[in-house]
């Protein structure tokens, strides 16, 4: 596929749009919080269960309009194998957390995810600032679920 070529361009933009944001969605509806979420304890700044749908569409969205837009850029870059690095571990939290109910493992899995958060965010601040600037919320976010994922685990153990 030619990455220069409009209409080959929008079709990689789509492609990476039905990979995350469809990946996202399968996840999250295979991964549901169920009986076993309900009954942990929560801190008090967990956030009400409906808040999560709408941010991660949110997130997924800019995600994969970075991927494109740092594909078009470096394909085989520093910044696209940490892109992929991203997508893989934050497609593996969940699963770790709602359906094994490992809070530990889920805790190491987000933390590498936000690092590799910061290393997408750092080489795309040197090459494309507007992808820098996407990865803002979700930095952000990530780092509070981190916080989250910890309080969880403190207040229930590694298994819940």
């Amino acid at each position: 596929m030619d990455r220069t070529n409009p209409k080959h361009s929008y079709l990689a933009l789509a492609i990476f749009l039905a990979i995350v944001m469809g990946g996202g969605l399968f996840i999250g509806t295979q991964t549901a919080p169920g009986p076993w979420y309900a009954a942990l304890a929560k801190p008090w700044f967990n956030p009400p269960n409906w808040l999560f749908g709408p941010v991660w569409s949110v997130l997924y969205l800019l995600m994969a309009i970075v991927g494109w837009r740092t594909w078009r850029r470096a394909p085989a870059g520093t910044a696209m194998r940490a892109w992929y690095a991203q997508l893989v571990l934050n497609f593996l939290w969940s699963p770790m957390f709602f359906l094994v109910h490992r809070i530990d493992a889920a805790l190491a899995i987000i933390v590498a995810l936000f690092a590799a958060i910061a290393v997408l965010f750092l080489v795309s601040w040197r090459q494309d600032r507007p992808s820098a600037w996407m990865l803002v919320p979700y930095a952000l976010w990530v780092g509070f679920a981190t916080l989250l994922n910890a309080a969880l685990l403190m207040l229930n153990g590694p298994t819940g």
